[in-house]
């Protein structure tokens, strides 16, 4: 199994909770999140991730209003 590469992934990750331990650790921060019932921010675009709601509500709300993560 791989490692995770959390210095390559940070260039990806648009977490903006602090203090965040799952930052770059995208095996963590799923699991976290799939447990919560959200998803993590990288599926966010960055303003609606700033809101903290990761909801799957908020999700596909964003993508239908064509605010999308690219």
């Amino acid at each position: 199994m791989r490692n995770c590469n959390q210095q390559k992934n940070m260039t990806n990750c648009n977490c903006t909770h602090e203090p965040c331990s799952r930052k770059g650790n995208c095996c963590d921060c799923l699991h976290f999140h799939r447990r919560a019932g959200e998803l993590p921010a990288c599926f966010f675009h960055d303003e609606i991730e700033r809101n903290l709601d990761r909801s799957v509500e908020t999700f596909i709300s964003a993508w239908q209003q064509g605010k999308k993560r690219v």
